[in-house]
């Protein structure tokens, strides 16, 4: 059996299979000559849980061999990962790699990135059956947050912009500067995704606030971090006068009504549940049988949240959860297996992985109590919230920001808030739609 040739939405990794196991073997290369004995603490912590664990200690084992076994006949496929011990060794050397992107070799043009590094060495285990009971276990997870939370410092640093400067990048065949021209070029492409006529020769300065123009190498951004979570410029992204506007950048994935409070979120077909979404939150009772709108985030993107109505904020929360468990609906012995795990499992992860839990009141009383839940995806452990309870906000404001990585998020509206929605929607995941702009018109109640 082989993988279908489906989509990565969102292009967090590469389309092309084989670009990712050059990268795997560039970052074996880097690796190379690491010794146990360097591995920094937390992932020496990692081992350490592990090995203290005789269930997890064969799970992380066997589905590496899993892994290799369902991938015996696909040549350019097959995972380039191979061990547990090996895993080790790699994620030892991501902790000092930014995000790259990668160049299709003869054409200088950026065909796809590792924007998820540790998502791209676990993207075939995470289909297999061990693979699931490893990335569910809360010991492994709670270990797994402290590594990538070192890492996550890493890219706040100045060492970690290395990968935009095309000063830094070309001495590396494999990859482009993610402010060369080839690159910017389709960050403004994905910019201008949600207009239909969107102005011509526009550049990346032309819509992003760069913090320092006159910086030939690194535009001022002070490390991968600042670049990542960057902003549009004044004007670029207008409020509409919906009174729901699109809280991300990014495209719709699905809309369900009538969603159930609790729901066996092992079935197949991914059914929402309020109770594990909310992590049990007492408000949670309140969006029983109401709408669930989901939607995902580019690669190449805007990463900030911004609230979708006028209102208060009532209540958050940032819930700790899994970081590479994917729908068993979606693993390597399914009938249509992702290759881009966990994209096609997004609905899943919404009760399952890390993410941040925002209740607004809407000054608007036909649209109540609601709430946004940003997701994060694979490595995205950190979900930063910046706005507290009682906080008044405006459609359009800041309430918080990804890092660091790929993401999803769901808005939640009680029963009885019957929506139109502005945007194109379906009730089946879409993971061919478009970006949508935020803060543009998003929904509005229907009349009674």
């Amino acid at each position: 059996m082989s993988r279908p040739n489906r989509n990565r939405p969102g292009d967090w990794l590469s389309t092309d299979h084989e670009a990712i196991r050059k990268w795997v073997l560039k970052l074996k290369a880097k690796a190379a000559d690491t010794a146990e004995a360097d591995y920094i603490p937390p992932i020496k912590a990692l081992q350490a849980t592990v090995e203290a664990n005789a269930l997890l200690k064969a799970a992380t084992e066997a589905m590496f061999v899993e892994a290799l076994a369902y991938a015996k006949d696909e040549p350019t496929g097959a995972p380039a990962v191979q061990s547990w011990d090996e895993f080790l060794k790699l994620l030892n050397a991501v902790m000092t790699t930014s995000p790259e992107f990668m160049v299709d070799t003869g054409n200088d043009e950026a065909q796809g990135l590792v924007g998820f590094p540790i998502n791209a060495l676990l993207d075939w285990p995470m289909g297999t059956a061990s693979g699931v009971t490893v990335f569910q276990d809360a010991t492994f997870n709670a270990a797994m947050k402290d590594v990538l939370a070192y890492w996550g410092r890493f890219l706040t640093t100045e060492p970690s912009r290395y990968v935009l400067a095309e000063g830094d990048a070309t001495s590396d065949p494999e990859t482009i500067a993610w402010l060369s021209d080839p690159a910017k070029a389709q960050m403004v492409a994905v910019a201008q995704q949600p207009f239909s006529d969107p102005p011509s020769g526009q550049t990346f300065e032309d819509i992003f606030a760069v913090p320092d123009p006159s910086d030939a190498s690194y535009l001022g951004y002070r490390s991968w971090d600042d670049f990542f979570t960057r902003i549009f410029k004044d004007g670029q992204r207008p409020i509409g006068d919906a009174p729901i506007v699109n809280a991300c950048e990014s495209a719709p994935l699905q809309v369900k009504t009538g969603v159930a409070l609790e729901e066996n979120i092992w079935a197949k077909g991914q059914p929402y549940s309020l109770h594990d979404m909310l992590n049990g939150d007492p408000l949670a009772s309140q969006f029983e049988g109401g709408t669930v709108y989901q939607a995902f985030l580019s690669a190449l993107s805007y990463h900030r949240w911004n609230s979708p109505v006028d209102g208060v904020i009532e209540k958050t929360a940032v819930v700790d959860g899994s970081y590479y468990l994917e729908s068993p609906w979606e693993g390597i012995y399914s009938d249509d297996a992702d290759p881009s795990a966990p994209n096609a499992s997004q609905p899943f992860i919404t009760s399952v992985a890390t993410r941040g839990i925002i209740f607004i009141r809407a000054d608007d009383p036909a649209i109540g109590l609601m709430a946004i839940v940003p997701v994060g995806m694979a490595e995205v452990s950190s979900c930063e919230i910046t706005v507290k309870k009682g906080d008044t906000v405006k459609k359009g404001d800041q309430i918080g920001m990804f890092h660091f990585g790929g993401s999803t998020h769901c808005l939640i509206f009680r029963p009885g808030v019957e929506l139109e929605f502005l945007v194109p929607v379906t009730d089946k995941p879409n993971l061919d739609a478009t970006n949508v702009a935020v803060k543009s018109n998003l929904a509005r109640v229907k009349s009674s």
